[in-house]
């Protein structure tokens, strides 16, 4: 049984030739679907795509050649071989002019069109992998590097080597700005699709009508403005991974058709009956709460479980604010410094928009400073003027945390040997709400010995 999986269409009048195809592709792992006249097969293509056809050149009715005509229209993509059994040069140029792939002479071995079949098909993935890469070359943005060396950005990266090689679907959680999308490329790099395109969508970024449309492809004149047909970014991501940043800003009547392309691979674009089907991993982001969502019956409950078959969890700036100093220093660059008091009043500050907004500050900063050295002057209005005792406890004063003594949780981690799982049940706190204070009082895994 062949490994390539091909959706493949025989068109042919002779019912026992056919039925000989049919059955030695079958068994050979293909999907096959048949057909004995032109109007047929047009009628099948009406419904689904093919990645591969083959036409009998003499049928009753419409040639193999009208055939191709008219099929090579509505189905660009497929490629076709021709079979006759009156063969000629002429026939052939033909042929290969309206868009045929080849053209094989009856009688003939079934391995030598076995061999042409997969052969089209390779040609035919070749040529959606060269769009894929010019699609993705209009869209990508540079590739960032995850910073951290933080004990909740440590159990990020160990999340990220365990779950990057599965094909389930990942929900990443997390605020604006913490990094989510660079987590979702890690995912990519670390899967089994590394070296197939990654697509980035932000459902909050569109409207509804315009979001539809860029996931999953129009036709030609579905709608005012639709004037050429357009794949969407499922069949962009085709073998690869595809990112929905904000997932939770989808339309309800969106949910469900996102519901199905998950369920079965299955997908119409809009304006088309025409069933298409994707091989996809899903991962997607919100900033959330999806189980919220899902009791207030603003997000479907059967797609939450669909993407929400793993969730990993970003931690805020203010939760990993050991990483502050290498975050400044990387997106410093060389060539600049900080001075000591700007990067404690950088510190201080709880970063509501996280990472984003702390690479924002400073390249302000860069702008605004006289030389290669960032100053307290140099940094935004809202830092240099931030003040706890003004804002009140602040995020990291939430659920009484301050009121839990260092010394108390540096002794039930002891108790524990270490273990911050069993040592936040005994602090009755979450593991993330541990690593936040570990962060804030500084305890390093040295004193827990």
């Amino acid at each position: 049984m062949s490994d390539v999986q091909i959706d493949l269409l025989v068109v042919d009048d002779d019912d026992e030739f056919r039925s000989t195809l049919v059955r030695r592709f079958t068994h050979r792992g293909f999907h096959v679907h048949e057909a004995s006249s032109a109007d047929e097969a047009l009628a099948l293509a009406q419904r689904r795509e093919f990645d591969v056809a083959v036409f009998d050149m003499v049928m009753p009715g419409r040639s193999g050649l009208e055939l191709l005509k008219d099929f090579k229209t509505t189905h660009g993509d497929c490629e076709v071989i021709l079979l006759t059994g009156q063969g000629s040069i002429e026939t052939a140029v033909q042929a290969m002019k309206l868009g045929a792939y080849d053209f094989i002479t009856k009688p003939f071995p079934l391995k030598d069109l076995e061999t042409l079949i997969e052969k089209a098909n390779e040609r035919r993935k070749l040529r959606k992998e060269n769009l894929q890469l010019k699609t993705l070359l209009e869209r990508t943005e540079p590739a960032s590097e995850m910073i951290g060396r933080s004990p909740a950005m440590q159990e990020i990266f160990r999340l990220i080597d365990r779950a990057g090689p599965s094909e389930k679907a990942i929900l990443i959680q997390g605020e604006s700005g913490s990094g989510k999308e660079l987590v979702a490329r890690a995912l990519h790099r670390a899967s089994r699709r590394a070296n197939k395109p990654m697509v980035v969508i932000n459902c909050a970024a569109l409207p509804e009508t315009l979001l539809e449309s860029e996931l999953f492809g129009h036709e030609k004149g579905a709608f005012t403005g639709a004037v050429a047909a357009k794949p969407g970014l499922f069949e962009v991501a085709d073998g690869g991974t595809l990112f929905i940043d904000e997932i939770g800003e989808l339309p309800g009547s969106l949910q469900a058709k996102l519901l199905r392309v998950l369920e079965d691979g299955s997908l119409r674009r809009i304006g088309s009956l025409k069933e298409r089907r994707v091989d996809v991993r899903l991962l997607a982001a919100t900033n959330r709460n999806l189980a919220d969502e899902v009791e207030s019956g603003q997000f479907r409950e059967d797609l939450y479980y669909r993407i929400n078959v793993m969730s990993l969890e970003l931690p805020s700036l203010r939760e990993r604010t050991g990483d502050i100093p290498l975050l400044v220093k990387h997106f410093l660059k060389p060539g600049w410094e900080i001075d000591p008091e700007a990067l404690h009043a950088i510190e201080r500050y709880p970063w509501p928009g996280n990472v984003r907004q702390l690479m924002n500050a400073l390249e302000r900063a860069k702008i605004m400073s006289d030389g290669p050295t960032i100053h307290v002057r140099d940094l935004p209005r809202e830092i240099t003027h931030y003040s706890p005792e003004v804002e009140g406890a602040g995020p990291m004063e939430t659920d009484d945390l301050s009121l839990i003594a260092r010394s108390k949780i540096v002794e039930v981690l002891r108790r524990e040997a270490g273990n911050k799982t069993r040592a936040a049940q005994a602090l009755n706190i979450d593991r993330r709400k541990l690593y936040r204070l570990l962060e804030k009082y500084h305890i390093a895994d040295t004193e827990l010995h």
